[in-house]
């Protein structure tokens, strides 16, 4: 997630996170179907008149003051209201990279039975004869796999994406072991944060290979199916789901994405909203026996050396102390959140069935919807087109440190924005003398002096606000 900043900002997330009955049939179990008035009207207060024309599954749980069960409130809620019937409680999501969280578990599940270690070298895990790079002799262990400081780089060299609009498809376990033996690691093993899809594939490869099962019906025996989540698939949805719809950020359908089975820990999960539920509720303490101790394991913090703190796949934020753990997912056409504050038993799940990844993704709404004092966030509006005379006002440069000039241009009939040393961005109009920039969560409000003529801006972003006199 990208900051506009002139020092750094606590970022939500570290990396690179309508009640319309559709008729069903099968086994599923009927789900929760009521909608919580007041988590609806944060949602809609979020996402109403949004350009992308998203619509959003959302769910808090919350542990009850009994510390038996959960308490669960759900919102669907589209963009434009007229659409809401386009998902619902049937709809099943691409869940995008918080599937590594659940290849982490199946590799937890091994660790409780004693079939692996997270000191093992990945090496032990693949077809005998395959080169695995090491540096200097130190080998990538599976602890550096699931904190993403394996060394290696964030998609397989030298394999071709055939197909943009689909990029993992065309990819198999062939392909991803020979690009391992082109690959070679500048530096050690555990050194640096390197968010890598590479090194989650071959996770997903690792662990199918070690249990002698392929990772669908590993995921079905061994997660959703001990926590009920029989919604939730990789290749064909079951009886009486219905796979959502994905779009681009500009409202036209996306097409899926594939993965072959067994690298599809790397993000090839599909799940209903009630799916995710029971997934969170297990990871807050409502895991069945043979899936308590794994689950447990995986939340686990791990040490790494590295800025960014890790659990096994989950990234954890800071908060007051204590620490959330967060990963956002997404496809060409889907976005995802999952956040868990496992100290006061409260989950959160987004889900979005259009991409929000370019623009900023769902870590706003997620985190407020942790903690209410984080910042909601707003729609994302379209680029404000004005007449030039009325542009021209908020035109000019705003020092807000010696170092750092916010520069204002129009252009076409829009403003534009630029920091020194970053890109320049289009602004969305949010009011009067109040606009946005999306991508980055930043909102820049110009200040009028006693003549109406504009005389200073504010940047607000993460909580904090900065003010610079306009020259």
């Amino acid at each position: 997630m990208r900051h506009l900043r002139i020092a750094p900002l606590a970022a939500i997330m570290a990396a690179t996170l309508a009640a319309s009955a559709i008729a069903r049939a099968g086994s599923i179990p009927e789900p929760e179907t009521r909608i919580d008035a007041g988590l609806q009207a944060t949602v809609e207060k979020r996402l109403l008149g949004d350009r992308t024309g998203a619509c959003f599954a959302v769910a808090v749980v919350e542990g009850r003051e009994s510390g038996e069960g959960f308490d669960v409130r759900r919102s669907y809620a589209c963009a434009d209201g007229s659409d809401t019937p386009r998902i619902g409680r049937n709809s099943a999501f691409e869940i995008g990279s918080v599937s590594k969280t659940m290849a982490a578990a199946l590799l937890a599940g091994l660790i409780e039975s004693g079939q692996a270690d997270l000191d093992d070298p990945l090496a032990d895990y693949l077809p005998e004869g395959t080169a695995v790079p090491e540096h200097e002799g130190q080998p990538i262990l599976l602890r550096h796999v699931v904190t993403h400081t394996s060394g290696l780089p964030r998609l397989p060299p030298g394999v071709p994406i055939t197909d943009p609009a689909d990029p993992y498809a065309a990819m198999s376990p062939e392909d991803l072991l020979q690009a391992l033996g082109r690959s070679a690691l500048s530096h050690a093993p555990g050194e640096r944060f390197e968010y890598s899809n590479f090194a989650s594939m071959l996770l997903s490869l690792a662990v199918a290979r070690r249990a002698g099962m392929d990772f669908e019906s590993l995921l079905a025996d061994r997660l959703f199916a001990p926590l009920g989540m029989e919604g939730a698939y990789i290749t064909d949805p079951p009886a009486g789901v219905v796979a959502a719809r994905g779009h681009a950020t500009d409202g036209q359908a996306a097409p899926a994405w594939h993965f072959a089975t067994d690298l599809a820990g790397v993000g090839g999960v599909r799940a209903t909203l009630d799916d995710m539920v029971r997934y969170v509720e297990a990871q807050l303490g409502n895991a069945p026996g043979s899936l308590d101790a794994a689950l447990a394991l995986i939340r686990q913090p791990l040490a790494t050396g590295i800025a960014q703190p890790m659990a096994m796949n989950w990234l954890l934020v800071p908060l007051d102390g204590r620490d959330v753990h967060a990963h956002e997912g997404g496809t060409g056409g889907f976005a995802s959140f999952v956040g868990l504050d496992v100290e006061r038993r409260r989950g959160v799940v987004v889900l979005s069935d259009t991409e929000q990844f370019s623009l900023g993704g769902l870590g706003d709404i997620g985190m407020h919807l942790i903690d209410p004092r984080l910042p909601l966030g707003g729609p994302k509006r379209a680029p404000s087109t004005s007449s030039a005379p009325e542009l021209d006002a908020y035109v000019g440069e705003y020092p807000l440190a010696p170092s750092f000039v916010v520069t204002v241009r129009a252009r076409d009939g829009v403003l534009h924005a630029q920091a020194t040393g970053q890109q320049e961005f289009a602004l969305g109009r949010a009011g009067e003398d109040v606009f946005v920039i999306d991508a980055v969560g930043a909102e820049l409000r110009f200040l009028r002096g006693g003549g109406d003529e504009v005389v200073a801006l504010e940047l607000h972003q993460a909580g904090h606000v900065t003010r610079g006199e306009k020259r």
